[in-house]
């Protein structure tokens, strides 16, 4: 089981906080760091200082980590043009030395969009799109040097494009795509995905749709288990019940409810807790929401005390 720590900086954090924890992750053994993708704050909180851009900050973390793998989770589709997005991560992936994993999503969010004036279509659009950024991305980084690339959809037109730079990873990076969209998602996931996500969910919810991708990637002919099988949850895990309710208290959630949906309790409860997502479900990555960005003793710990009892 491998273990990855996913922030959600749009919640309040800089750079320089999220600097720290890479840079704890590193240390400490986890396997990668991870970010979302979004420029507007989501709850109650402040937001302050406000939004950083992923792909800014993961060429930053590319330069002052060495080992971690850096990824986002998810970028959206709605946020920027597949031409320039491919550019984007090849050259992240360059300065990481061959490290990055690429999560993309169709788009959510309406009031993020609405406020930076960014387009979100309608749903059935937004999938079409989404659709078309995979194969012109994903076609950008796979056409061999000194060959031209083209793209003729609805949405997105490419005339010969030299499809450069080229990403340290050949033929490409690692593409995550994720959800539990029952047919289109599937089917989008069995034709580009090295990995399939499902976010914040239950074992039998994540079982089903697993199920489902399987069977659309053996429709095409691709053995399912070549797609990796991950999960994202929240995180909150003390050494007893005074320190769990403190952490739990810091991110605005109830200890019992944390306990349900996450990765919570003492080292012990979060290790039954992975074994149980393991045995059930098959996923092989777990993405641990940390909220609190500035409790680096909470990667520490978990390091130490969970991470350190898994196979």
């Amino acid at each position: 089981m491998e273990l990855r720590i996913f922030t959600e900086p749009q919640q309040g954090a800089t750079y320089d906080d999220l600097l720290r924890v890479a840079k704890t992750t590193e240390e400490a053994g986890f396997d990668a760091f991870f970010r979302s993708d979004h420029f507007l704050k989501m709850g109650s909180v402040s937001g302050l200082p406000g939004p950083t851009d992923a792909w800014l900050t993961l060429a930053g973390l590319a330069s002052q980590t060495s080992r971690i793998r850096l990824g986002t989770l998810v970028t959206a589709a709605t946020f920027r043009h597949p031409s320039v997005l491919a550019i984007s991560v090849a050259q992240v992936d360059q300065m990481s030395g061959g490290r990055v994993e690429f999560g993309l999503g169709s788009g959510w969010y309406a009031a993020e969009h609405e406020a930076y004036g960014i387009p979100l279509p309608p749903l059935r659009e937004r999938f079409d799109r989404y659709a078309e950024q995979l194969e012109i991305i994903t076609g950008l980084w796979e056409t061999p040097e000194g060959d031209t690339f083209s793209f003729n959809g609805k949405h997105y037109t490419l005339v010969d494009a030299p499809a450069l730079p080229k990403p340290t990873q050949r033929p490409r990076p690692p593409v995550i795509l994720g959800g539990t969209g029952r047919k289109r998602t599937p089917e989008l996931a069995a034709r580009y995905a090295d990995e399939f996500n499902i976010p914040f969910n239950d074992t039998s919810t994540a079982l089903e749709q697993f199920e489902r991708v399987d069977a659309a990637a053996a429709a095409l002919g691709r053995d399912p288990e070549k797609l990796v099988r991950s999960a994202a949850l929240v995180v909150a895990v003390g050494r007893d019940e005074a320190e769990l309710a403190r952490r739990a208290d810091a991110i605005g959630r109830d200890v019992s409810e944390l306990r349900r949906n996450g990765v919570a309790g003492t080292p012990a409860e979060a290790v039954d807790t992975i074994g149980r997502w393991t045995e059930t479900t098959g996923v092989k990555r777990l993405y641990l929401q940390v909220l609190d960005l500035s409790d680096l003793d909470h990667l520490e710990l978990i390091a130490s005390q969970v991470m350190a009892q898994l196979d």
